[in-house]
């Protein structure tokens, strides 16, 4: 029974040297175990700190991005606005420009037409009176040829002329 109950002696020594072991290490390794342990704690917490720190800093340049952003989107509509209004202008005084130099030249072409009208009238007028007179000539020349019909002609003219 010996091998199950150990005797006195040996658990003497074995708290001896677990005294021996205990205070050795509470004097030379517990500290610096501690301290170790104290300074990863506060490594640990500065981490968090730091993480916390960054993330809050990550979440105002997310804040300031989504800010530039829409001042970006703002600017690129307000730009794109100008240069509808910009455009619209511009063809707008094109339209007008290119109306009234289509009034003008239309107003130039029917005076022209009337000019040319009035030109053709008065050449086919001319020609008219030409052609009559030419005519009447033919006509008078083939009446006149005899002498009794001119005497004739010329007394019916004098009745005429003293009756007026």
């Amino acid at each position: 029974m010996e091998l199950v109950q150990p005797a006195f002696g040996l658990v003497f020594w074995m708290l001896v040297s677990f005294l021996i072991v205990l205070f050795i290490l509470g004097k030379f390794a517990w500290k610096p175990i501690l301290k170790a342990l104290k300074e990863r704690e506060t490594s640990i917490e500065d981490a968090l700190r730091s993480a916390d720190k960054a993330r809050e800093a990550m979440e105002n340049l997310k804040a300031d991005n989504e800010k530039l952003l829409n001042e970006a989107r703002a600017e690129r509509e307000r730009m794109l606005r100008e240069a509808r209004d910009t455009k619209d202008a511009i063809i707008n005084e094109a339209k007008g420009k290119a109306t009234t130099e289509a009034n003008r030249l239309l107003q130039m072409a029917r005076e022209a037409i009337n000019n040319e009208k009035q030109a053709a009238i008065t050449e086919l007028k001319n020609q008219v009176a030409t052609l009559s007179i030419e005519i009447a000539e033919k006509i008078l020349r083939e009446q006149l040829k005899d002498s009794a019909k001119q005497k004739e002609l010329a007394e019916k003219y004098l009745k005429e002329v003293k009756l007026n």
